[in-house]
């Protein structure tokens, strides 16, 4: 019987969009489903490090060596997505010495490049570091936008002729005895780019194979076929910091602990993290107690993030998973491997694979892995080309040297705008339009919003994932309504207040556990600029009545009127 597409990937994060650019490469067609925003899982919540390895140098050699890796990888064919600020391993008077050898020794070991810097000499680097530091081990740790690199494999998927559906959620996975053939979703607003107030539907889509790359979610997927996929998600706090306290990743030297990293990213600074086991990735408790953990643990290692002012806090969900029968207790042991689970082999039902566990940094290799497995199951002869070929903004990185006032942008706008978009700056800012920015705190500009509302459709969650629109110190309460203005004529005025609502709704969310000293006042600044300036709290055009607004023309009649001077005024 003929099927809708060779192969079906589950999952719109880093994996899914790797596998899915991969098999495309290859010639395969393929379809990707994603029941939110690209990056809507896991990836969209993580803290931005690109691993050197050295953070799992003692604990997990394996796991540190496929870190180095693909941190080298990476940095070749995703220049643009990738910020190369080094990191320092940090080491307290309190902190083992026994430990800062081994961590020494390790990276060595794994081929991670390791020097050892004295305390004065860090300070160098970073001079906000605690005054009583004992000394360091500097490592090529780097910063990566989730958002940007995870879109692009998206982008480069579709350019080889691959399907990509954002908000189409998996209800049911199509079995007939022991095979797998597909998949039911319900797309929120119908297939194709997202629109607003607009009717979704369900479809049924067919695949001689399916790739489960659902990360946390991958137990509820399998699942559907009766499944058994032992993920074992954990939740870890990230708290991000209004400006960038540090220019190089520091992380805390000792063993496996809460609050040991801060990772320089973009115009912010994110605190991480915590390792809590939970049963549900979509429903675990987000208490302000681990904010305050991160702020005050961090502040040892930084003090001046004592002082600092924090945006915004937000949970990601680690996808970790371990074999069957291994009765790991503590989720900081399981390992941060990954693994290609074979439903034919391991439970007798065919069609089908999940990739499980492994973290962000070596999302390529694993798309590699399962990509080649897939290309066995088909029958189909053909190599692996990612590791060489850059993502679409990274074919010609050097273009981000060149000019500063290029389009006639202000510098400081044109390095980020060029940051962001890599070798496509030109494409999308020559214009003979105005090019106004948009987004003061991170300098996005018109082109930029609507180059994103083109991929994007009218969701202004997907257009803040690929422009950071949105994303800096207000929060949104400055350019929400800017973003949203962009949307028309393309679309109508419903479906423009929906997608700003969403928005807007959205970057509360992250707001909720920062409210205290200036960030508070920020809060309350946007709520006031929303609520009672645009009347978004009792907004005419949201009532159920129709509003007669020529009776406000008409003044007050003569039996509204009130006695004494504030009636006559």
């Amino acid at each position: 019987m003929a099927r809708d597409t060779a192969v079906l990937v589950l999952g719109g994060g880093s994996t899914g969009c790797g596998i899915a650019r991969d098999l495309a490469m290859r010639g395969l067609e393929v379809t990707l489903v994603e029941r939110g925003n690209l990056t809507d899982g896991t990836t969209g919540r993580m803290h931005g490090l690109l691993h050197s390895g050295g953070r799992y140098a003692v604990s997990d050699q394996a796991s540190a060596t496929e870190c180095i890796e693909e941190n080298e990888i990476l940095r070749e064919i995703a220049g643009h997505c990738v910020e190369k600020t080094g990191g320092l391993f940090v080491q307290r008077p309190e902190d083992s010495d026994d430990y800062f050898r081994e961590k020494l020794e390790g990276c060595r070991e794994c081929g991670i490049p390791a020097r050892v810097l004295s305390g004065s000499e860090a300070r160098e680097v970073e001079p906000y570091l605690a005054d009583d530091v004992k000394r360091a081990i500097e490592v090529p740790d780097g910063a990566v936008d989730p958002f940007r690199l995870c879109v692009a494999n998206a982008i480069d998927a579709e350019n080889h002729g691959a399907r990509v559906e954002t908000h189409a959620e998996v209800i049911d996975l199509l079995r007939d005895g022991d095979d797998i053939y597909g998949v039911e979703v319900r797309h929120d607003s119908g297939p194709g780019k997202r629109t607003h107030a607009t009717p979704g539907t369900t479809e049924e889509i067919t695949a001689d194979y399916v790739v489960n790359a659902t990360g946390a979610w991958a137990g509820q997927i399998g699942a559907m076929a009766d499944l058994e996929i032992e993920v074992r998600p954990s939740k870890g706090v990230m708290t991000i910091m209004n400006v960038r306290q540090v220019d190089t990743v520091i992380n805390r030297c000792r063993p496996k602990g809460d609050a040991d990293i801060v990772v320089p990213h973009e115009t912010t600074a994110i605190l991480g993290t915590t390792d809590e086991e939970v049963s549900d990735p979509d429903d675990y408790p987000e208490a302000g107690w681990e904010v305050d953990q991160m702020i005050d643990t961090l502040s040892e290692l930084v003090p001046i993030l004592s002082e600092a002012r924090t945006i915004r806090s937000f949970w990601g969900v680690r996808p970790l998973y371990e074999p069957p029968g291994t009765g790991t207790q503590d989720p900081t042991d399981i390992t941060r491997d990954f693994f290609l689970l074979d439903h034919a082999d391991r439970d007798g039902v065919s069609g089908m694979s999940s990739i499980v566990g492994g973290k962000f940094t070596t999302y390529r290799a694993m798309a590699e892995e399962i990509s080649d497995h897939v290309c066995e199951q088909l029958g189909v002869n053909a190599t692996c080309a990612t590791a060489d070929e850059p993502l679409p903004g990274s074919e010609n990185i050097e273009r981000l040297e060149a000019g500063m006032d290029d389009f006639g942008l202000r510098s400081p706008v044109a390095r980020r705008s060029k940051q962001r978009l890599g070798s496509r700056a030109s494409d999308v800012l020559e214009t003979e339009e105005p090019n106004p920015v948009i987004c003061q705190c991170e300098g996005v500009t018109r082109a930029e919003i609507r180059d994103a509302v083109s991929q994007s459709g009218s969701d202004l969650n997907a257009v803040r994932i690929r422009t950071r629109a949105s994303m800096g110190n207000c929060q949104g309460g400055f350019c929400c309504q800017n973003m949203a203005n962009e949307l028309h004529p393309t679309h109508d005025e419903e479906t423009a207040r929906e997608a700003l609502d969403e928005l807007f709704q959205e970057r509360w969310k992250g707001e909720r556990h920062a409210l205290w000293g200036e960030q508070l006042s920020q809060a309350m600044l946007n709520y006031a600029l929303h609520a009672t300036t645009m009347n978004r709290d009792r907004d005419p055009a949201s009532a159920s009545e129709n509003v007669d607004f020529a009776a406000f023309d008409g003044g007050r009649t003569e039996g509204d009127r009130v006695d004494g001077p504030r009636g006559a005024r």
